[in-house]
C-alpha cells in the first residue's frame, strides 16, 4: 500500500468545521503564549485540555499532532511557533567571502558577552526532561548567562556537569530540573543528582553540587489546577504521589516566571550589574575596530 501522507507544502488544505474550530483554539493558545514561542505540542495540547478545547485522551492528542502538521503545511500556523524537539543541527560554518566574513566579525563583536555568572557564590543550571522545552528556557534563562540542558544528555553530558563545577571559581553549583511528576520523573531526577555529584566528588571536591527539582511539584499541580492521569498500576517504582502529570501540562508563562523568579532570588545584583558595565565597555571597544558599525551598519 502506498503512503498516502502529506508530504512537503499543503497550501489547498481545506479543513473541516470542526477542524477549523479546533485552529482557532490553537491560535488563541499561541497568542497568549507569544513571549514563550516556540511551544511543544504536547504544551498546545495541555492548554487545549484545560479550554475544555480536546478532552484529555492520547487519540486528541494524536489528532492534534496530524492538524498542527497540516497546519504549518499549509501555512496556516507559522513554523516558528512550535517546536517538534527533533531538530537537532549541526551545521558547517561557511562564509560568502572576505566581506562575509567581516560581516561575521562584526555581529559577534555586537553579540559580545561576558560569563554573566562571573562572581557569583554559585552558578546555576537549569535542566529539563522535555528537550523541546530547551530553547524556550533559554529565553528565560539567557540574561543571566544560565545556561539549559536536556536531562537526557547520558553519561557524557553528566560528567561534564561535574566537570563545568570545576571552572568559574564557585563555591557551589545549583542545578534546577525541570521534569514530569511520576515515578519515571522522579527516577531520573534522582540518577542525575546521584550520578553528577559523584561525579563532581572527584572532579570538583571543594564544590558543594545542588540539586533543586523546580517543577513539577505536588503544590503546583494543585496550584494552577495541572490535568493529571493515575499512577500505573504496573509501575511498581516508589513513588510519593497520589497522580501523574507532565512538566509541559505548566502554562509556558508560568513555567518561565518559575525559573525567572528562581534564578533572579539567587542573584547578587551588584555582581551582576557591574559585569554587565564591563560587557558594555568591551563590547564597544571591540566595535571600534569597526568603521561601518559607528555609521550603523
Amino acid at each position: 500500500m502506498p503512503d498516502r501522507r502529506p508530504r512537503g507544502y499543503q497550501p489547498d488544505w481545506q479543513p473541516r468545521p470542526a477542524t477549523q474550530e479546533v485552529l482557532a483554539a490553537v491560535e488563541l493558545i499561541l497568542g497568549r503564549y507569544a513571549a514563550q514561542l516556540p511551544l511543544t505540542i504536547r504544551q498546545i495540547w495541555y492548554a487545549a485540555v484545560s479550554d475544555g478545547v480536546l478532552a484529555k485522551q492520547e487519540r486528541t492528542y494524536k489528532r492534534l499532532v496530524d492538524l498542527l502538521g497540516m497546519a504549518r503545511r499549509s501555512g496556516r500556523i507559522s513554523w516558528l511557533a512550535i517546536r517538534d524537539g527533533t531538530d537537532t543541527v549541526m551545521e558547517p560554518v561557511a562564509y560568502d567571502g572576505p566581506e562575509g566574513f567581516r560581516r561575521a566579525q562584526l555581529d559577534a563583536a555586537r553579540a559580545f558577552r561576558l560569563d554573566r555568572q562571573a562572581g557569583q557564590e554559585a552558578r546555576l543550571e537549569v535542566w529539563c526532561d522535555a528537550a523541546g522545552l530547551v530553547p524556550q528556557l533559554a529565553t528565560v534563562t539567557d540574561p543571566w548567562g544560565v545556561p539549559v540542558y536536556a536531562s537526557a544528555a547520558g553519561l557524557s553530558g553528566k560528567r561534564a556537569a561535574a566537570q563545568r563545577a570545576a571552572v568559574g571559581g564557585h563555591s557551589a553549583v545549583r542545578i534546577m530540573v525541570i521534569g514530569d511528576w511520576d515515578p519515571t520523573g522522579l527516577h531520573l531526577f534522582t540518577a542525575l543528582a546521584e550520578d553528577v555529584t559523584a561525579f563532581a566528588a572527584l572532579d570538583a571536591p571543594d564544590v558543594t553540587v545542588r540539586f533543586d527539582r523546580l517543577a513539577v511539584t505536588e503544590h503546583q499541580i494543585a496550584a494552577f489546577h495541572l490535568p493529571t492521569a493515575p499512577v500505573k498500576a504496573s509501575d511498581r517504582r516508589s513513588f510519593p504521589g497520589t497522580s501523574t502529570t507532565q512538566a509541559e501540562a505548566l502554562p509556558p508563562d508560568a513555567l518561565a516566571a518559575l525559573v525567572r523568579d528562581a534564578i533572579s532570588g539567587s542573584r547578587d545584583t551588584g555582581i551582576l550589574a557591574e559585569v554587565l558595565d564591563r560587557e558594555e565597555a568591551q563590547r564597544r571597544a571591540l566595535l571600534h575596530g569597526f568603521p561601518e558599525a559607528a555609521q550603523g551598519g
